[in-house]
């Protein structure tokens, strides 16, 4: 007989213990009262709309006051509105997980709430006793030599098969840049080749120069700078699974003289450099540790050299709030992530004696990209090519994530974007 195949992605599903999601008997006895939840929402949403069916059938219209996008949501009980006052972002996911609430998309929805984010205000944050206690939970998640790589294997060891089964064949784990105007008829892998060429572009690279890649993925950036730019490449993760598949991408493309795989923390990298390239890596860091990847940079840098980074950054003006109310994504997919706040990243590139240069934005590409994957990944789930072991739970939880993070940028509450940083 043959034995029962064990679950995997678990620790994702179940990553919300010890965080407060809005679940107490308190919360079931006062849900009715939350009604008023809906008085704030509707004023606060100056551009688009939700069309809302409440608990007892009625409908309404919340918002509808400019153009913007619509939204339908369903309100099965009254549950998660209390969620969402008390935990936030993270409440409302569980909700989600528990059928409290449905729509026939959500992206609208998430677009609305980030759209709105200045009327919205705290509305998708946690507050009072929940926002300490998700803050707390977070920060013990901090990225310490130790917990970056648990924070690192706890996403990316899902394995290699399983992001291989919707991501394109490039591998690529982050942004594209599209022609524009963006269509569907661009190959994703055409768009995925275009970004990582344009950040290549950035290092004015000379055949047989150094590079660094600082968070190597899979390796797709380092095949296409060992092979088509003449450049060695030392690629640094903290994953074993994108270790080894790097490896033996480089070795297929008989490339493996021209590039090394490391286990190695970025502070921990002693070698000089011609050149630095970071793909989407920034955001596994944390606030607290910004000083430190841009003085490595620095340190590692020959003079002169160049760094070209991609990172994903929030509003200024949400990032405070944002900072001290560990979110769903925080939460549930990336645990000790933190986007970029682009004036304190700036600083501190600065504050390392590097030159901020050419700033470059492309947030709906990202968009896009994310609408892309979520397809990929449907098809995939509905042909049974995911991997063994990924039971409907976690499917649920990988969509609402791609579908929450496609409607954060469409709202433009974050953004993408490519940077160059010079050394003196």
């Amino acid at each position: 007989m043959n034995a029962e195949q064990p679950l995997r992605g678990r620790h994702l599903v179940t990553a919300d213990r010890g965080f407060a999601t809005g679940a107490g008997v308190l919360a079931r006895v006062l849900a009715p009262g939350f009604r008023r939840v809906l008085d704030h929402i509707d004023a606060g949403l100056e551009h688009g709309a939700i069309e809302a069916v409440l608990p007892d059938g009625t409908r309404r219209l919340l918002g509808g006051h400019a153009d913007g996008p619509i939204a339908i949501v369903e309100l099965h009980s009254w549950r998660p509105l209390v969620r969402l006052m008390t935990s936030g972002s993270v409440g409302w996911y569980r909700g989600w997980a528990e059928r409290e609430w449905s729509s026939p998309d959500p992206v609208p929805l998430f677009d609305l709430f980030m759209r709105n984010r200045a009327a919205l205000g705290e509305a998708g944050r946690a507050r009072g006793l929940s926002r300490w206690l998700n803050w707390v939970k977070h920060a013990l998640r901090r990225n310490s030599r130790s917990g970056a790589r648990r924070n690192i294997e706890f996403h990316y060891d899902l394995g290699n098969d399983f992001y291989a089964a919707w991501l394109d064949a490039t591998m690529s784990y982050s942004s594209a840049r599209f022609a524009e105007p963006i269509s569907d008829v661009e190959p994703l892998e055409l768009a995925q080749d275009r970004k990582i060429r344009g950040l290549l572009d950035r290092l004015a690279l000379k055949p047989g120069d150094r590079l660094l890649e600082i968070g190597c993925g899979w390796g797709g950036l380092a095949e296409v700078a060992a092979r088509d730019y003449g450049v060695h490449v030392t690629g640094i993760t903290l994953s074993a699974e994108q270790k080894a598949f790097a490896e033996a991408r480089m070795a297929k493309a008989g490339l493996s003289d021209r590039a090394d795989f490391r286990l190695t923390d970025y502070r921990d990298v002693a070698d000089r450099f011609d050149a630095v390239a970071s793909v989407e890596m920034v955001e596994a860091v944390g606030e607290a540790y910004w000083p430190a990847y841009m003085e490595a940079i620095a340190r590692v840098l020959k003079p002169g050299g160049r760094a070209a980074i991609q990172f994903i950054d929030i509003d200024d003006a949400i990032f405070a709030n944002y900072a001290t109310s560990a979110d769903f994504i925080q939460t549930y997919i990336f645990p000790g992530g933190m986007l970029i706040s682009e004036s304190r990243f700036r600083a501190a590139a600065e504050g390392a004696g590097l030159a901020w240069q050419k700033l470059d934005r492309f947030g709906l590409h990202y968009a896009e990209t994310l609408r892309r994957w979520r397809l990929r990944f449907d098809a995939a789930v509905e042909k049974g090519a995911l991997p063994a072991g990924f039971d409907e739970a976690f499917v649920r939880l990988w969509r609402y994530y791609l579908m929450y993070c496609e409607g954060g940028f469409r709202g433009g509450g974050i953004d993408v974007a490519q940077i160059t940083l010079v050394r003196g």
